[in-house]
């Protein structure tokens, strides 16, 4: 298949793309033109402004593709922009738990319907992040209905390339002995690996199904189980203070995403606890 991928040349984005490439596909990246990327001459590349109507346009007007994974869409006017001006059979669209307004072990994809949530044409400015990204799926949804789609749910993104280092944030103020302010030791928080997040996109994509799905590795972990495993791993002490940095999960409540879903449908995630250890052990020796 033809498929388009916008976000491919960072983070989950690469293993997606490194999916769909193994899977015998015929990939397009489209991005800004400014970040290198390693596929060589496995893909085709398109320069575009992913905000700007007009670029897309220019770019996309005579074109068809049979997918279209989008990782950039943040805001209604995105989705707007891009399927204003782009022809395709499929279009993937990657989300997240924060479309949710209450956070709880469990949570289901019914509990955001983005057919009923009142629909704002808005940019990426104009809300806090959980409410631009409803809206993303509500202009989906709502005013491309004709378009096979689905809106993919993750809960927090990690790995080796995760440029965000908010776990990282942790183990390092460990070793270097910044003083960090954590209000969340004791809730359960979800994680999918970066690896298995593309994985997952990849395998949607040879999927007829439509609508919403949840994704996350089976089980959560606490901040208190993370910082202990790195203050016995390395010997030092994390150090707790008011006035300390502000942790990156600080005001999270214990929640992970119900992924039966999914599930039904054939595709099984791994157990957080099999890669989480080996991914702290890895922040570890690159702080050395």
């Amino acid at each position: 298949m033809k498929i388009l991928v916008l976000g491919g040349t960072r983070f989950f984005g690469v293993h997606l793309v490194n999916a769909l490439v193994e899977n015998g596909h015929d990939v397009t990246i489209a991005t800004r033109g400014l970040t290198k990327d390693s596929f060589g001459e496995k893909v085709n590349r398109i320069v575009i402004e992913r905000t700007s109507p007009d670029s897309l346009a220019n770019v996309f007007g005579d074109k068809y593709y049979d997918v279209v994974c989008d990782n950039l869409a943040y805001c209604s006017n995105d989705v707007k922009y891009l399927l204003d001006n782009i022809k395709c059979g499929r279009y993937v669209m990657t989300s997240t738990a924060s479309v949710y307004d209450k956070l709880h072990m469990g949570i289901t994809e019914s509990e955001f319907n983005p057919h009923t949530y009142e629909l704002k044409w808005c940019s990426r400015m104009d809300y806090p992040y959980p409410e631009i990204k409803r809206q993303a799926e509500c202009a989906l949804f709502q005013e491309y209905s004709h378009f096979e789609a689905v809106a993919v749910r993750f809960p927090y993104v990690v790995g080796e390339d995760d440029y965000t280092e908010r776990l990282y944030f942790y183990v390092k103020s460990i070793l270097e002995e910044n003083p960090m302010h954590i209000d969340c030791l004791d809730e359960e928080i979800p994680f999918i690996k970066s690896t298995e997040a593309g994985q997952l996109i990849a395998w949607i994509v040879e999927k007829d199904f439509t609508g919403t799905i949840n994704g996350n590795n089976t089980g959560t972990i606490t901040l208190h189980e993370i910082i202990d495993y790195v203050e016995k791993k390395t010997s030092k002490k994390a150090i707790y203070s008011m006035t300390g940095a502000e942790g990156p999960y600080n005001g999270v409540e214990s929640f992970n995403l119900d992924t039966k879903h999914a599930n039904d449908l054939g595709y099984d995630f791994p157990e957080l606890r099999e890669w989480i250890y080996n991914l702290l052990d890895y922040y570890i020796q690159i702080n050395k």
